[in-house]
Parts: structure tokens; C-alpha cells; sequence
């Protein structure tokens, strides 16, 4: 298929006293679902090594309005920045934007990395926003202690005591103790919990929950992107073998789930940059219009 040309614009979002500033990519021909990029903090617009960039003028180039925006605090933006817990009102004003900016959009997919992916699961959970049709969720954040050493046990000191090296060391008496009192510390925190998002009785549900939630309850796309060499992606991958709330959802039949093997968090190497694109156009094409919807 040959790209469309795709041409760029300053969008002002009106978010109430706090301004955002975002960058629209905009085809020639337009398809009936557009996409907007909930950064990952803290980070601005553009994104590690580019990468907002290159994916949204990746999608725009295979015909889909793509809106990228500095959340409030945040690079251009005006206001006291917010954890991604607190996002919901300008993730609600900038989808707003793209679609009075282009008005033959039916709908929108929010796409997400780390506690990016985190605040687009949450806000759905909130609002229940029925212009969302998909949400494409690279190494979702659901950190908390618990699964933190879960995650470190496993895919670090196992691997760590299977190497030779390791165990010459320790005869060697050069393994310090700090690194034997770490050890003992993660797997303490690993395995004293039974559910790694659970809270105790009478405390307000955390945010990992309200993800769960948020997934359970998603009746659009989902793409979920995993880094193979990634502790976040890890821990969500334990997150849904450890918690209940998570049980099952990685087996939805509106998941499509993609691991990228040797890719870092933020998929830097060009490879895994373009395979990230690749893969978020083909499921991004592939989203259902709900019959009868306009604007």
C-alpha cells in the first residue's frame, strides 16, 4: 500500500484554566478511527528516541488522524503536572479535540506505554467513554512492592543462580552481604502476599484493581505489546498470574497479545520500533465502526 502524505499541526486543547498544547498528524484520506498517544511520564510528546513521533506519523502515514499531546505540567502544557492516576479530564479534552478537528471520525483508540497504558485503562474505567473503541497497552505499570520482588526473583536470581560464575563467586567469598540480605528481602516481599494487587479490608481499591476492572469490562480491541527484556512487562505478566482480579484476562477473546522478544522498554532498537508500528496499524485497521454511530 502506498503512504498517504501526512501533514502536521499544532492543536490547542482547551482542558478548563490549563491549556495543552498537541501535535494532530493528519492524512490526505482519512480512515473512521483515529488514535490518541497517552504519554508515559515523565515524558512530553515526542517520546523516547522519537518514538511518539515516528508512531503517530507511522499510523497517519496508513491513514489515521493521530493526536499526541503534552499532559498538564508536562513540556508545552500549562499547570501543576499529575500522576497518571489523575489524567482522566485531559485525556477526556484531547480526545474531544481530535474528533472536532476531524469530524469524520466514528472513533478513537487510545494508545499507551508504562503508566501511559495505565491512565488509558483507567480512564475507560471511569468513563466508559463509548467514542473508545480500542486500546493498545504496551508494558502496562502495575507496579507495587509484591510484585516488584516477584518479578526481580524470577527473572533475575533465578537466572542469576543457574550461572557458574555466580557460584564461584560466592565460594570466593566475593558475593558481598548486601547482595545475599537483597536476596533474602525479595523473596521475603515476593511470597508474603497472596495477591499481588490485593488491598486490606477497608482501604479505597488501587488502581491495579481498577485496570482490572477497567479490562474485564472492555467490550473493544485490545493490543497488548510486552517488552522481553523489561521488568514492567514482567510484572504485569505476574500481575495476571498472581492476582485474581486479573484471572483470565490475558485469554479475552478481544485480546490480541504481542511479545517482542529482546526489546527493551521502550522498544529503542529501529527493529522493534518499526515492529511496534507494524503491529499497532494492522490491529488499529482492523477495529469495528459500531453500526450507526456519527457525529
Amino acid at each position: 500500500m502506498t503512504a498517504a502524505p501526512v501533514i502536521e499541526e499544532v492543536l490547542s486543547i482547551q482542558a478548563g484554566d490549563h491549556p495543552l498544547v498537541g501535535i494532530v498528524s493528519l492524512p490526505a484520506q482519512r480512515r473512521e478511527v483515529g488514535m490518541v498517544i497517552a504519554v508515559g511520564g515523565p515524558q512530553y510528546r515526542v517520546g523516547s528516541h522519537r518514538q511518539f513521533v515516528l508512531l503517530a506519523r507511522h499510523l497517519a502515514a496508513c491513514g489515521h488522524a493521530v493526536l499526541r499531546f503534552d499532559f498538564r505540567g508536562m513540556g508545552d502544557s500549562a499547570g501543576a503536572p499529575n500522576s497518571f492516576e489523575q489524567t482522566q479530564d485531559d485525556l477526556a479534552h484531547a480526545i474531544d479535540a481530535l474528533m472536532a478537528r476531524c469530524p469524520n471520525l466514528k472513533g478513537i483508540a487510545l494508545w499507551g506505554l508504562c503508566d501511559g497504558a495505565s491512565a488509558a485503562l483507567l480512564y475507560w474505567n471511569r468513563t466508559h467513554d463509548p467514542r473508545v473503541l480500542g486500546l493498545a497497552l504496551a508494558n502496562p505499570w502495575v507496579r507495587n512492592a509484591a510484585l516488584q520482588a516477584k518479578a526481580t526473583v524470577k527473572h533475575y536470581y533465578v537466572r542469576r543462580l543457574l550461572q557458574a560464575d555466580f557460584w564461584r563467586k560466592l565460594g570466593r567469598g566475593r558475593v558481598g552481604g548486601a547482595a545475599l540480605k537483597d536476596l533474602a528481602t525479595n523473596v521475603r516481599r515476593a511470597f508474603g502476599r497472596s495477591s499481588a494487587g490485593e488491598e486490606p479490608t477497608g482501604r479505597a481499591v488501587s488502581f491495579q484493581q481498577r485496570m482490572a476492572q477497567g479490562w474485564k469490562d472492555f467490550r473493544g480491541g485490545i493490543l497488548l505489546i510486552l517488552s522481553g527484556n523489561d521488568l514492567t512487562a514482567r510484572e504485569f505478566v505476574e500481575a495476571t498470574r498472581s492476582d485474581p482480579a486479573w484471572a483470565g484476562r490475558l485469554e479475552d477473546g478481544n485480546v490480541v497479545r504481542s511479545d517482542v522478544p529482546g526489546a527493551d522498554h521502550t522498544f529503542s532498537a529501529s527493529e522493534d520500533t518499526r515492529h511496534v508500528e507494524r503491529l499497532t496499524s494492522d490491529w488499529l485497521a482492523s477495529l469495528a465502526v459500531p453500526i450507526g454511530s456519527h457525529r
